[in-house]
């Protein structure tokens, strides 16, 4: 992909990546083939069950892949006000040199993010005299706290002595530290009661809109997605099954698994009540497909969808679907 291919509005662009392990001398892909744009200031929520490759994806964009992981094909292009950056090229120094600065994450569990034995102030300052070594740090991060809601005077406390909500409060400020233009949230508001949750998620959206950051959003609920992000790519079995606006996904989604998926959700800060359940559990990797990789547990599927893999479909906005019952104009 040469330097001049990506679109001057697009901020993201990842084409075919797959990453896998070796296993009894072959290859096992747990992300396969996976493509998706994100631009500017916009939200994509990557939505799926456990094990479907959602985090792993995002790993691979900061060269954050677990030992044993690797990218086996793909190009991941990021157009930086700092230039356009080929990802699949980085090297250890230049990851070190990208993460915080441009691209940060906010990860799962800030509990088990955050050093217990280490004062929040300290850890957030860390990173800022990282990367601007003449920066004030102190009373940077101070204005980082209050602007996600904890008063600077809480700054010398150490993780324990907050709640689960007010610690991802402080994983975002750590993310926000260096000024990125891309944030990447791995499950943010998991383990978080509804109020909660609701609380963290204003604050991305508002985060979102004032610093006109990007925001890539991995979760397993859709209704976090709903209320947060512009567009959706849904996942299943390291292959996006459906992508595109998130109203228009939700509405009319064009892939079973989608649907399934709908109806298992409500609305973030409505009645948390139990969803119809997905019959059968996802594949395991390196497991052999002839066709569609969710039709043994697809309600509609026939004998085409066993026979070779579906087309992937897309229309002319860029919404598409791995399907053959999908409908496309």
């Amino acid at each position: 992909m040469s330097a001049t291919a990506i679109a001057r509005d697009t901020l993201l662009e990842v084409r075919d990546l797959r990453v896998a392990y070796r296993e009894a001398g072959r290859v096992v892909p747990i992300v396969d083939g996976v493509s998706f744009t994100l631009k500017r200031g916009e939200a994509l929520g990557l939505a799926g069950e456990s094990g479907c490759g959602k985090t792993t994806a995002a790993l691979a964009l900061l060269g954050l892949l677990p030992s044993g992981l690797q990218r086996t094909r793909g190009e991941i292009t990021l157009n930086s006000t700092r230039g356009v950056m080929l990802l699949h090229r980085r090297t250890p120094t230049g990851w070190r040199d990208l993460r915080w600065k441009t691209v940060s994450m906010v990860f799962q569990g800030a509990m088990n993010a955050l050093d217990p034995v280490m004062r929040i102030d300290r850890q957030i300052a860390e990173a800022i005299r990282l990367h601007e070594p003449g920066a004030d740090a102190d009373v940077r991060v101070a204005e980082l706290l209050e602007r996600v809601g904890i008063p600077r005077t809480r700054r010398h406390q150490y993780p324990h002595e907050f709640s689960g909500g007010m610690r991802q409060r402080v994983m975002i400020a750590l993310a926000l530290a260096c000024g990125p233009e891309l944030m990447i949230g791995d499950e943010p508001t998991t383990a978080l009661d509804v109020m909660t949750q609701g609380q963290i998620l204003q604050l991305l959206e508002e985060l979102r809109r004032d610093l006109g950051l990007a925001l890539l959003l991995i979760t397993h609920d859709l209704s976090v997605i709903a209320e947060t992000c512009d567009r959706v790519a849904v996942m299943y079995a390291g292959q996006i099954a459906e992508m595109g606006p998130v109203r228009e996904v939700l509405a009319s989604p064009q892939h079973p698994y989608t649907g399934r998926l709908r109806s298992g959700f409500t609305h973030v800060g409505g009645p948390r009540e139990l969803g119809e359940a997905i019959p059968g559990s996802p594949p395991n990797p390196g497991e052999e497909f002839s066709g569609c990789r969710f039709a043994p547990r697809c309600h509609l599927a026939f004998d085409e969808c066993v026979k070779g893999p579906p087309p992937l479909l897309v229309d002319h906005t860029g919404r598409e679907a791995r399907c053959l019952l999908a409908k496309l104009p």
